[in-house]
């Protein structure tokens, strides 16, 4: 089979994503059926349900579940505990001409010097990735390397008491340091998004530190989440403000993760829902806004964050349409660890720019980001459907060629 299948409307070759011998090339025998039975428990709602209480409740009395953890769902999900810990993760998806993109994924914390510490761990992704072409793009949320109640405080536009303003100086400072060593080391950095009632205070501090760093290369990324129905026009701004200021817009698209958490605070605080009304407006904005970067590839750099398959298929062809090297610098598409490997390795052996998310950190730390994924696994019953009946697929290619 090839990894190619042609769009006869156009008479185009367009990637298929159907290739599991190419989608799991990277992954043995012994991956392959871990990830069949992880996907199959993921598919059960009871136990994801019950599983994070449980699991917290045991790690907090002491049970010895650790390596069970590390042995199954954070093995698949994550790529160690440490930098060093993901070298072998790096190394095979390189093998499949996919790049990482190291994602230090340390969260809900709230001290000093556990901020200054994130800072100097992503410090040394960006250090890592400097002399690593394996590792394109490196990642950091805000709420890392500053107080979540603190910036929820700026973006209500709250006054500040003296103390509160050293802390926003420190949370700047930190940015700052972190996105003047990627421009240092010519290593992108992207600025993840987050929930809607911190963002305005995380876009406006992107955009200042854009101004500061992409006046000749991209290397400061924002985050658009277009299942919120505001980021399409919120983009197209930025973009106007980078064509006033003289600098290259960094752009990550995805569709979002926070989608009923935002829905639930709006319903209690009484406030209009920022969510998109229904799939469909978030796809549309999200594949406008695909369109839209193609459109001004020379003055917008991006990154199209996403696990749906139309909308891979149509930056592709958006890409051949335009006359768009497949390798252009300014556009990658990107991927989870452990999720849509029949997009992000079919995209690689078809010769496009693709990174994965390799989330890692210590595994206590790590367990609501893996809570998260499994949760949103379930909550995309196609998408469950889909991971299972590629890896099922690929099980019976194996054992039809024994």
């Amino acid at each position: 089979m090839t990894s190619f299948e042609t769009n006869n409307n156009q008479g185009r070759n367009t990637p298929s994503f159907e290739n599991t011998e190419i989608a799991f090339r990277h992954s043995s025998n012994t991956d392959l059926n871990r990830a069949y039975w992880l996907f199959r428990m993921i598919n059960v709602n009871f136990l994801v349900k019950i599983g994070p209480p449980v699991t917290n409740f045991a790690m907090k009395i002491g049970l010895p579940i650790k390596n069970i953890i590390k042995a199954t769902i954070f093995k698949h999900f994550c790529g160690g505990e440490t930098i060093a810990e993901c070298d072998n993760t790096i190394t095979n998806l390189y093998s499949g001409r996919v790049g990482t993109i190291l994602d230090y994924s340390v969260e809900g914390e709230d001290e000093e010097t556990v901020f200054d510490n994130t800072r100097d761990e992503i410090i040394r992704t960006i250090e890592r990735a400097a002399k690593d072409k394996a590792i394109p793009l490196t990642v950091f949320k805000v709420t890392g390397v500053g107080r979540f109640g603190l910036l929820e405080k700026l973006d209500a536009r709250l006054k500040l008491t003296d103390t509160e303003e050293d802390e926003w100086r420190r949370v700047q400072n930190r940015v700052l340091a972190i996105c003047d060593k990627a421009f240092k080391n010519n290593v992108p950095v992207m600025i993840d998004a987050e929930e809607s009632w911190i963002q305005d205070t995380i876009d406006l501090l992107a955009l200042t530190m854009m101004t500061q760093f992409n006046k000749q290369r991209p290397i400061v990324y924002n985050t658009y989440q277009m299942y919120r129905h505001d980021k399409l026009a919120s983009m197209l701004n930025d973009h106007a403000i980078a064509q006033s200021e003289g600098f290259i817009l960094g752009a990550k698209i995805v569709r979002g993760a926070y989608m009923e958490k935002e829905r639930k605070r709006a319903e209690e605080k009484g406030y209009p829902s920022p969510i998109q009304p229904d799939k469909k407006s978030a796809d549309l904005d999200y594949d406008s806004a695909l369109d839209y970067c193609t459109s001004h590839i020379n003055e917008i750099a991006f990154i199209a964050g996403t696990h749906n398959e139309e909308s891979c298929r149509l930056l592709a062809e958006l890409l051949d349409n335009k006359g768009i090297d497949h390798k252009h610098p300014h556009v990658y598409f990107s991927q989870l660890l452990g999720m849509s490997d029949n997009l992000s390795f079919n995209l690689a052996h078809a010769d496009y720019n693709v990174a994965k998310y390799v989330p890692y950190g210590p595994v206590k730390a790590v367990l609501p980001y893996l809570f998260r994924r499994a949760q949103e696994n379930t909550a995309i019953a196609g998408q469950m459907s889909r991971e299972l009946s590629l890896i099922t697929k690929e099980r019976k290619r194996r054992s039809a060629n024994l």
